[in-house]
């Protein structure tokens, strides 16, 4: 196996660890962390939802539109994580409904879009910036 390879299943072994370790074990991950004030996970949050955001927008531009239907798919995981957290958390349901449940529904209809569209169209080769053809349906 290539060290890349597995360099790469360390990165999402990690990812899997350090996420189920606060979904699990909240105080102690936390601490772990070594963030004491807790408005130093906005700066956390923040830096996650950038991170999709540039993870999206990357497969985007290379025009992996496959890729990119797996990957909005399997972090539609997101809203509906922040929708059950308002919810248990003392949150509104109204008010988790209306912001995270109408994300996690925009997520999942675009995973499937893509998911969907990609599943006609033929890739163009990563790093093919060009321009392609719409194809019929």
């Amino acid at each position: 196996m290539r060290l890349t390879t597995v360099m790469a299943w360390l990165v999402v072994v990690a990812g899997f660890v350090f996420g189920l370790n606060f979904l699990l074990n909240g105080h102690g991950a936390a601490a772990g962390f070594g963030i004491v004030d807790p408005s130093g996970y906005y700066v956390v949050k923040g830096v996650r939802d950038l991170a999709y955001a540039l993870t999206a927008l990357i497969l985007l531009v290379l025009r992996q539109r496959r890729a990119l239907g797996w990957v909005v798919l399997a972090d539609s995981v997101i809203p509906i994580g922040d929708f059950f957290s308002v919810v248990t958390s003392g949150g509104s349901l109204a008010y988790a409904a209306a912001v995270h449940g109408s994300a996690a529904v925009l997520v999942l209809i675009t995973a499937a879009l893509l998911l969907r569209e990609s599943a006609h169209a033929p890739s163009a080769p990563a790093g093919d910036l060009r321009p392609r053809p719409a194809t019929a349906r």
